[in-house]
């Protein structure tokens, strides 16, 4: 089966997923999309260092090194570039032209965060994280991708919710990270958005002042309209119709594409989607199949390989009974923290957190 992916850049790589995929409880990774900031990288796995400094003290790790400082563990996140959805606002901000499909599901193999590190950071306030890719910004000069943590980040804490703690990751769904999806290490932050997730990582240093960098200061902000400016970090919730029965929203169009919505037989028929929040479990999908004006509770499933964080989707689904005509599904997701899908969406000068409710045209016939 060819990749259910749509390429919007080649360098630096942006591809994303056909909702189509999005089905499947773990994405495969030909079908995971893709986010660079800078062409990819292609470090040699056997001549792998990472750098890890705090104050005065120096260690080097090697992939071998880090497989045996601690325990491996397997972990399940679903990601979501943080520009997700930004088509979708109008006017359409710069930036990569993401529909909905900048998301995906993996299970990551790796090492805690903390195990690196030792136990006292001394007057460290943030974990920075530098990747082997760099290029050129604007006023910036040639730098690398880098990005900071909080250091209570180690306990796995999203903006106040109990997540699974941050890790190094070399394999996904059971194979050797691929060149486009961070090999031969990458960190991974369960709730946050995937910026956070810092691919080809090869230093790690603690930082006694907020970092002030390109991707922190200058992008991945929420500009809003009155002026005033917050962090991106955890993810949004957000719901999503994938299919109609055995129908697939977007099977054999691209995600862009999708928005031309399914086409199903009259009668009993199943709604199916997923959801997901960085900042606790999912707490209820409404679905309405009438624009919004009336809205049933559909009944939640339990995340992949039941694993107990909140960080990952979680299927949904809902029996209806559809007469000839036309619809229009919307999905609307809330979470145990009291957030709720936005029936418009959230305005931003840079286009990102935009979780407004999914709407999709539905034609019975």
């Amino acid at each position: 089966m060819p990749p259910r992916l749509d390429i919007l850049s080649d360098s630096p790589r942006n591809a994303e997923t056909r909702l189509a995929a999005l089905v499947d409880p773990v994405t495969p990774v030909r079908d995971f999309y893709v986010r660079s900031n800078f062409p990819t990288p292609r470090p040699d796995p056997d001549a792998f260092d990472l750098e890890v400094v705090v104050g005065t003290r120096v260690a080097h790790h090697s992939l071998d090194a880090l497989r045996r400082c601690a325990t491996p563990v397997d972990c399940t996140v679903t990601l979501e570039c943080a520009g997700n959805g930004r088509t979708l606002l109008d006017p359409q901000p710069g930036g990569t032209p993401w529909t909905l499909g900048a998301t995906g599901t993996a299970t990551f193999t790796g090492v805690p965060l903390d195990a690196v590190l030792p136990d006292d950071l001394g007057d460290a306030v943030e974990l920075l994280f530098t990747g082997a890719d760099r290029g050129e910004k604007k006023g910036w000069g040639e730098i690398p991708f880098q990005r900071s943590l909080p250091v209570e980040m180690l306990g796995g804490s999203t903006d106040g919710a109990a997540a699974a703690p941050p890790m190094l990751a070399w394999a996904m769904n059971g194979q050797p990270l691929s060149p486009e999806h961070g090999a031969p290490l990458r960190l991974v932050v369960p709730g946050w958005y995937a910026v956070a997730s810092v691919k080809w990582l090869t230093r790690i240093e603690a930082i006694e002042e907020p970092f002030e960098g390109y991707f922190q200061t200058d992008r991945y902000r929420y500009l809003w309209p009155d002026g005033s400016v917050t962090p991106v970090r955890g993810m949004r919730v957000r719901g999503l119709l994938l299919g109609v029965a055995d129908t697939r929203l977007g099977e054999e169009r691209s995600a862009g594409e999708a928005a031309g919505g399914i086409v199903t037989p009259a009668g009993p028929t199943t709604l199916h989607g997923i959801a997901w929040s960085g900042h606790g479990p999912i707490a209820g999908v409404g679905v309405s199949v009438d624009g919004g004006a009336s809205w049933h509770e559909a009944r939640v499933g339990r995340p992949p390989d039941d694993v107990d964080h909140h960080a990952v989707r979680v299927p949904w689904t809902l029996e209806v009974d559809l007469a000839p005509g036309r619809y229009e599904v919307v999905v609307r997701a809330r979470d145990a923290a009291g957030h709720e899908q936005p029936m418009e969406p959230y305005e931003n000068a840079l286009g990102y957190g935009n979780n407004v409710v999914h709407r999709v045209p539905v034609t019975v016939r």
